[in-house]
């Protein structure tokens, strides 16, 4: 895949896990854990793939698979939600970084060829966010051009990080794929028991 456009990927898995009453990212899916399998996958289009955790920090970096493929940091406020973790992700992305790709740890069985997808159409449309989209439905990773990384770190406490992707609804690029993965939450063990089941 062309590298011309490097892409770097987010991956937050800083939540408490309180309905799954364990870390998510150390649950097993086809033989990985969820972290350690997203990191895989990220590194095949994204350089460098930044992991945010934050409760359960040392637990989920000592337990997970390809480690040694992520670059690690800590939210210090994790109960501050998911855009205080992205914000934490962004501060240490690489200036020669053009995009940024990212998914909550919760996402664990989207596709590589998704992925891919995502990464081709950035480097050929330059769209600010690039979306996949299952069924008619919205999912992750969405993929974000550098330009919007300022608004986004600008965005205070109270702020989510839809609030600056849906200014730029009109110049979103959406891309059809055949992957219910982009759409499934793995949030509780409801969902945990129906992915394995499946899988």
């Amino acid at each position: 895949m062309n590298r011309s456009c490097p892409i770097a990927g987010i991956i937050l898995s800083a939540g408490a896990s309180s309905r799954m009453g364990t870390p998510k990212a150390l649950l097993k899916f086809q033989g990985e854990t969820f972290l350690g399998r997203l990191v895989r996958l990220f590194s095949t289009v994204s350089n460098p793939v930044v992991v945010v955790l934050g409760h359960h920090g040392e637990q989920i970096r000592a337990g997970i698979e390809c480690a040694s493929k992520a670059i690690f940091v800590m939210n210090p406020e994790p109960e501050r939600g998911m855009l205080s973790s992205l914000q934490c992700g962004l501060k240490i992305v690489p200036d020669n970084a053009e995009a940024v790709m990212f998914t909550p740890v919760d996402h664990p069985n989207v596709q590589e060829s998704t992925l891919v997808d995502l990464a081709e159409s950035f480097q050929t449309v330059h769209a600010p966010v690039t979306v996949p989209e299952f069924n008619g439905k919205h999912g992750h990773p969405v993929c974000i051009a550098r330009s919007l990384m300022t608004e986004l770190l600008e965005l205070p406490p109270t702020a989510q990080a839809s609030d600056v992707i849906h200014r730029y609804k009109s110049r979103t690029t959406y891309i059809a794929v055949d992957d219910p993965g982009v759409v499934s939450d793995i949030d509780d063990r409801e969902a945990y028991a129906d992915l394995v089941s499946r899988s």
